[in-house]
C-alpha cells in the first residue's frame, strides 16, 4: 500500500489545519494508520492513530484537546485535524500504516512522504 500525505502549510498560532492521507494500491482494512511528526534533528514523535477495522482512535496527550483523528472509508483516507496550533507545533508530519498500532515509528513498514507544517507566531 502507498500512503499519500497532504494538507500542510503555512498558519498563524491560533489557526487550524487538516492533514489527509490516503492510501493507494490498496486499502487501509486491516491497518492501523498513525501520524507521527519530527522536527530536524529529533526523532519521529507519536501523535495520533487509528485502528481503520474498529475507528478507535488514540491522540498523544500532548496535543489532547487539540487534535482529532479521523477516518473516511469510501475515500480510504485518514484525517488529522489539528486546532488551536502553537508554535511548537512546526514540524513536518507522516502518516505511517501497519497491521499493529504502535508508538514507535520503527514499527511501521508503510510511510508516506510527509507534509510539512510551519506555525508562525
Amino acid at each position: 500500500v502507498q500512503l499519500q500525505a497532504s494538507g500542510g502549510g503555512l498558519v498563524q498560532a491560533g489557526g487550524s489545519v487538516t492533514l489527509s492521507c490516503t492510501a493507494s494500491g490498496g486499502s487501509f482494512n486491516t491497518y492501523a494508520v498513525t501520524w507521527f511528526r519530527q522536527v530536524s534533528g529529533k526523532e519521529r514523535e507519536y501523535v495520533a492513530a487509528v485502528r481503520w477495522i474498529t475507528g478507535n482512535t488514540f491522540v498523544e496527550d500532548s496535543v489532547k484537546g487539540r487534535f482529532t483523528i479521523s477516518r473516511d472509508n469510501a475515500k480510504n483516507t485518514v484525517y488529522l485535524q489539528m486546532n488551536r496550533l502553537k508554535p511548537e507545533d512546526t514540524a513536518r508530519y507522516y502518516c505511517a500504516a501497519d497491521y499493529s498500532l504502535s508508538r514507535s515509528s520503527r514499527d511501521y513498514r508503510y510511510w508516506g512522504q510527509g507534509t510539512q507544517v510551519t506555525v508562525s507566531s
